[in-house]
């Protein structure tokens, strides 16, 4: 296998690697506690994740944009913003955990204080992809994986949410030991300027912008649904939605490893002609995890879903289109990130809320069913209207020659 496939490979084993942490973070956490101490856990883990994805969009995806003989600079001071900015907010959360009682309180305390631990580590994954060394980023993950695991499982069952927040973050440290490990020979001797995360017009100002749009619209159609909607009609839509998993592993690697890959290859014709070959190859996998879902026997879907499975295998061809068009979609998104990166903000604003508008207009009209549709036919506009956006792009858009990434010093 040529090296450019063993990245990919490796690509997507670490975004899988790091998608089970969370799955299972939350899976042995839910087996430990009880039901409050469950309640607990998951309001700080839902902060934790909103400040992953802000940091994700404000540093990660400007890193990986990133290209040239100053890689090593720019992730040196990647990791220097990320360890100030989760510093200052953890500070934020340790003062929110005072001032909140009982457990709530504590369990804010805990992520106050593990909060640059884990961040800093989840960041140094987009450090190795600007870098294209993403074997890097998998065996950090893969430790990470390990030791996660491997310190929630020692907890005692009915263990409190603030001691399942300190295991969890303190379980981040080897892997972030060996992850600066990985990363020093890329960044020694270059020095860090955190000037340009602070002006006005850095570029990951619009991709928090495109990241708070896309999970806000979303948390508006669950919520709009919910008032409409039966428990079971919006259970079922869940669940459905769940069953595709695997492939946001896929969709997410694209996104994080990417730009980098694309970025040096040299100019529109080349970029769009790979992008479009992977976007057919997502839409192709969508549908074939689609019809084998669809073809799956009830008995185990009802292992898979319980009794939630029966409403969620109705809506499988409508949730597998919208998969399907969503590989086309993310593909067309993630040219012009490459190729014209401004112009993905407009697309995202008003396409995640034609969206809700889709879910809640078909629910009205067609129920459930109608629903589901409705987000299917907001992700083939969004696809549509993109793909059209890339074929506007002049032909110079990213007709520079590729350059050089860093290497490691010797």
């Amino acid at each position: 296998m040529s090296r450019r496939g063993l990245a990919a490979v490796a690509s997507v084993l670490d975004q899988a690697a790091s998608s089970a942490t969370n799955i299972l973070v939350l899976v042995l956490a839910a087996r430990l506690s009880s039901a409050a101490g469950f309640a607990d856990f998951s309001m700080v883990y839902v902060t934790f994740s909103v400040l992953l994805g802000l940091n994700m969009a404000y540093v990660g995806q400007s890193l990986v944009l990133e290209k040239g003989h100053g890689l090593g600079a720019e992730c040196r001071s990647a990791v220097g913003f990320t360890a100030a900015a989760s510093a200052a907010v953890g500070a934020l959360l340790l003062v929110v955990g005072l001032a909140l009682a009982g457990a709530t309180g504590t369990a804010f305390l805990a992520l106050g204080l593990v909060l640059p631990l884990v961040l800093l580590q989840d960041g140094l994954r987009y450090c190795f992809s600007a870098l294209r060394a993403p074997e890097r980023a998998l065996a950090a993950d893969a430790l990470r994986l390990v030791c996660v695991v491997a310190a929630l499982a020692v907890q005692p069952e009915g263990a409190s949410a603030g001691r399942l927040v300190l295991a969890w973050g303190l379980s981040a440290l080897p892997a972030l030991g060996l992850g600066l490990w990985l990363l020093r020979p890329y960044v020694r001797g270059a020095r860090a300027d955190l000037r340009p995360y602070l002006r006005r017009g850095h570029l990951g100002q619009r991709f928090v912008v495109e990241f708070a749009v896309g999970n806000g619209s979303s948390q508006l159609a669950v919520l709009g649904l919910g008032v409409f909607a039966t428990p079971l009609a919006v259970g079922a839509l869940r669940g459905a939605t769940t069953l595709f998993g695997p492939l946001n592993v896929l969709f997410n690697s694209a996104n994080a490893f990417g730009p980098p890959v694309l970025g040096r290859l040299g100019g529109k014709r080349a970029t769009v002609r790979a992008t479009a070959a992977l976007g057919l190859v997502l839409a192709a996998v969508g549908a074939g995890w689609a019809t084998a879902l669809y073809l799956l026997p009830d008995r185990l879907g009802q292992e898979l879903l319980g009794d939630t499975w029966a409403g969620a295998s109705a809506l499988l061809p409508a949730t597998g289109a919208q998969y399907a068009v969503m590989g086309l979609g993310t593909c067309a998104l993630l040219t012009l990130r490459v190729l014209a990166p401004k112009a993905t903000l407009s697309l995202q604003v008003v396409f995640s809320l034609l969206s809700v508008g889709l879910l809640l207009g078909g629910y009205a009209v067609w129920g459930v069913a109608g629903a589901a549709w409705g987000l299917a036919a907001g992700s083939a506009l969004k696809a549509l209207a993109a793909w059209w956006r890339v074929t506007r792009l002049p032909a110079a858009a990213a007709s520079r020659e590729p350059e050089p990434t860093s290497t490691p010093a010797a």
